[in-house]
């Protein structure tokens, strides 16, 4: 019976730098990945760019993180954005630092980051299966049976790094959940988080493809408001996406979940208040009083989104300046600062970026990634129960589990 030192299923962040990690400290280590390729995900991540991290500190990391995001403090306190970046460099990946502090390869190709891991790991002298799929774990005397259609394999410590359900063309498909409920573990409920929108509305759809940069985006219940952002959008063929969408996602999957009827509504100027947009456009409206609102706007607003904008204010785009009442020059100024859109539904768990929920953190050492159920066995990156917002945060906790994970085997 040929014994490894360690298993880890899985080859995307967390199991790279897990596996890497354990061989480069002297283990033997087996990384078994059921598609044909490595880190499937990582290679879409950031649009293709890879997202790393984010420059933030320790509390803003944290607090980026739903409820259950601090049993990552002390992964963290190990393996942080610093020690992430210092570990790249070395790997003669150069990285740089954008808006809001989000970490990129210098060349922005996700290619150049997975090159780096796979190195990593032929260095170490990790042996690795591709086209291996898992298909059950048993527990065998003192030892974890790891047993793949063609093969059992057993390792004295077994580390699940198989990822979420999002995204299944890559690999995620859920199966680390499956092990871990048959394991005795308690799986929090999976739900889609940084997911697009749908609307009740047909006007995203004939806008499909139009991002708005720089606007502000409230996600309201009825007439409460739950939550404000300010970023960029995108409009989709089935409703809302981009970053500020997706970060405003979580809440409103929760609440559609309960029943709730939800909204958002985009500040179109948020930099300006009514009075300033007031003044500005009878400016534009004295300057040029022959001229249609649809050639004023151009000025203001993205060239394919006026007409929609102007229909939604019940203004026809062709009524020329110099016809503009003051009531309809006040419904204007709302629909600036209140562009509103019924959400239906969000999008399902296989179109998010990350899935929440997973397993249950209370029953992971913090300090080890090992399980308190199953003595032996681990679990890093997207199959445990942490998830944050856009900006590098949900990569980083990826390879800040799985490295210290690495370690400690």
């Amino acid at each position: 019976m040929e014994v490894y030192d360690v298993i880890v299923v899985g080859a995307g962040p967390s199991g790279l730098i897990c596996a890497g990690r354990a061989a480069e400290r002297g283990r033997r280590v087996l990384l078994l990945e059921k598609s044909d390729s490595l880190a499937k995900k990582l290679m879409i991540s950031g649009k293709g760019r890879c997202n790393l991290s984010n420059s933030g500190d320790m509390d803003k990391f944290l607090s980026e993180f739903s409820r259950s995001g601090v049993f990552l403090r002390n992964a963290f306190s190990r393996f942080f954005n610093q020690e992430l970046c210092a570990f790249f460099n070395k790997l003669g990946v150069g990285l740089k630092t954008e808006r809001g502090g989000r970490i990129f390869p210098r060349s922005d190709k996700a290619k150049d980051v997975l090159s780096a891991l796979a190195r990593y790991i032929k260095v170490s002298k990790v042996t690795l299966k591709l086209n291996a799929e898992v298909k059950g774990i048993f527990i065998k005397e003192g030892y974890l049976e790891v047993e793949t259609q063609e093969e059992k394999y057993f390792g004295k410590k077994t580390v699940i790094a198989t990822g979420g359900l999002s995204y299944p063309e890559t690999g995620c498909d859920g199966f680390g959940f499956r092990i871990a409920r048959k394991l005795r573990h308690n799986v929090i409920e999976l739900r889609p988080g940084l997911v697009g929108l749908a609307t009740k509305e047909d006007l995203p759809k004939r806008l499909r493809g139009l991002s708005l940069e720089n606007v502000g985006v409230s996600l309201f219940e009825g007439d409460k408001l739950c939550q404000r952002l300010f970023g960029d959008m995108l409009f989709t063929h089935y409703g809302v996406s981009g970053p500020v969408i997706l970060d405003l996602s979580n809440q409103a999957v929760d609440l559609l979940k309960e029943g709730k009827a939800i909204s958002i509504s985009i500040n179109l100027k948020p930099a300006l208040n009514s009075e300033k947009l007031d003044n500005r456009l009878l400016r534009e409206f004295k300057s040029s009083p022959n001229k249609t609102l649809k050639n004023i706007f151009v000025e203001l607003l993205p060239r394919r989104f006026i007409i929609e904008f102007l229909k939604y204010c019940k203004i026809g785009p062709d009524m020329k300046a110099n016809q503009i009442t003051r009531d309809m020059r006040h419904n204007l100024i709302k629909g600036f600062f209140d562009f509103k859109l019924s959400v239906e539904r969000a999008r399902p768990i296989e179109e998010a970026i990350v899935t929440r929920g997973g397993v249950d953190t209370k029953e992971i050492d913090p300090k080890t990634m090992e399980s308190r159920i199953v003595k032996n066995l681990y679990f890093v990156g997207e199959v445990i129960d942490v998830d944050a917002k856009t900006g590098g945060y949900n990569l980083q906790a990826a390879f800040s589990t799985g490295f210290v994970c690495g370690d400690n085997l």
